[in-house]
C-alpha cells in the first residue's frame, strides 16, 4: 500500500501542479512574451526601442514535472535538504537568461511558486496518507 500511497503521490504533483500553475497564470494575468507597448511613468523619458516580443522560457513544463517530482520524492523520503538543491539548480539554471530577459522574471516567480506550493502539499498529503496506513 505504501508503493501506492508513494506513486500515486508523484503523479498528482506532476499533474496537478501542471494544472495549478496554468491556473495561476490565468488568474495573475501572465502573457507567454514580455511583448506590448512601453508603459510611462510619472517623468518624461526617452524610450529606448524594444527589441521584440521575448518568448517563453524553453522547457518550461518539463522542468517544472521533473522538479515537482524531486520535492514531492524529497518530502516522501524525509529529505528536505533535497529541496534546496533543487531551488539552487533551478535558480541557477535559469539565470542568464532571466538577466537577458527582465520581463520574463514575472512568469518565471509565479510558475515556480506555485509549482513548489503543490509539490509540498502532494507530498505532506502523501506522508500523511503513509501515516493512516
Amino acid at each position: 500500500m505504501t508503493v501506492v500511497i508513494l506513486l500515486s503521490a508523484l503523479v498528482a504533483s506532476a499533474l496537478l501542479g501542471w494544472l495549478a500553475v496554468e491556473l495561476v497564470f490565468r488568474l495573475a494575468h501572465v502573457r507567454e512574451s514580455a511583448g506590448g507597448p512601453p508603459r510611462r511613468g510619472g517623468y518624461e523619458a526617452t524610450m529606448l526601442p524594444e527589441p521584440g516580443p521575448v518568448e517563453v522560457l524553453r522547457g518550461g513544463m518539463w522542468i517544472g514535472v521533473l522538479e515537482r517530482i524531486a520535492i514531492t520524492g524529497a518530502i516522501l523520503a524525509g529529505a528536505s535538504g533535497l529541496i534546496a538543491a533543487v531551488v539552487a539548480i533551478k535558480g541557477l539554471g535559469r539565470w542568464s537568461e532571466l538577466q537577458a530577459n527582465p520581463a520574463l522574471n514575472e512568469r518565471f516567480i509565479i510558475g515556480t511558486l506555485a509549482s513548489y506550493l503543490m509539490a509540498g502539499v502532494c507530498g505532506f498529503v502523501g506522508v500523511w496518507a503513509m501515516g493512516l496506513v
